[in-house]
């Protein structure tokens, strides 16, 4: 690392204008890690910064909600972050995410201390931020209207969310929670960060803001129930309500599945490109 003694310690106040820079350098491949530490706990969430003799930041971990989350700049490698065998006792970690080049370091160093994973879901990071002109037919229900839910509609989307944490996020052998399922989607309803598709009058599908960082949004949770699935419902959604964000002068980050390939043509034919390799592992 050029020459530099580099550690690992937990970030103080005097730290944050610098981490900030460093965030926003890696912001479009980082938005989760951004959003996370925008509304950081300062009881219960931890950042660790490495930190050179002379003074510069050329990484950070951040714990958020039982994840840790790397943010390494494109090193190839770091020191031992030793002090984590000591966290492990204090706290559970039930994920690891981010770049997969920067998440294969920190598996290294978990499976070193004996922290086997559960489960691994490779994703691509992708990015858009101006919509292009229209391309092809966007073709959907003359009846479907879109609009942004109410908490008095929680019980109708309720399910919805629900389905999609089972589908798309929820490792196996894991349990899932209704109850916390339901308290997600009643916070993001409440931001007004959720747009929904009703036909008929009736709830079908849902998308919504996943993470705000500081010049962009992190775009998931994009659902259509299996009965109205192949209708043009899901791209109809994610065309208005990403013209919506980027009318705000907003980027959008998003990750999807490798294997989800009906996804992924969306996405690029919305105008997202792929810039990166992201990784979630379980624990």
């Amino acid at each position: 690392m050029n020459g530099e003694v580099w550690r690992w310690r937990k970030m103080k106040d005097r730290d944050i204008p610098a981490v900030e820079t460093l965030l926003r350098t890696a912001e479009s491949r980082a938005v989760t890690a951004c959003g996370r530490f925008l509304v950081r706990n300062s009881l219960n969430d931890y950042v660790w910064v490495l930190n050179g003799k002379r003074g510069a930041l050329s990484g950070l971990l951040i714990n958020s909600r039982s994840t840790i989350m790397p943010v390494l700049c494109g090193k190839k490698e770091i020191p031992k972050p030793d002090f984590l065998k000591s966290f492990f006792r204090k706290k559970k970690i039930h994920s690891v995410q981010g770049l997969r080049e920067e998440v294969f370091i920190l598996e290294n160093v978990m499976k070193q201390m004996g922290r086997e994973t559960t489960e691994i879901f490779d994703y691509d990071l992708m990015t858009l931020d101006k919509l292009p002109a229209p391309r092809g037919c966007s073709c959907s229900p003359s009846n479907l209207v879109l609009r942004l839910p109410q908490l008095t509609d929680l019980d109708a989307i309720a399910p919805l969310q629900a389905a999609y944490e089972q589908e798309e996020v929820i490792p196996r052998g894991s349990t899932f929670s209704p109850a916390a399922s339901r308290l997600n989607i009643s916070n993001i309803i409440a931001k007004g960060h959720v747009l929904a598709a009703e036909l008929d009058g009736r709830l079908v599908g849902k998308i919504n803001i996943s993470a705000v960082s500081f010049t962009r949004y992190l775009v998931g949770g994009v659902y259509v129930h299996p009965n109205f699935r192949g209708l043009g419902i899901a791209r109809r959604m994610a065309t208005e309500f990403i013209a919506s964000l980027i009318g705000q002068g907003k980027g959008i980050t998003l990750f999807v599945k490798k294997s989800n390939l009906a996804a992924r043509r969306l996405y690029t034919a919305l105008g997202f490109a792929v810039t990166g390799d992201y990784r979630i592992v379980y624990y």
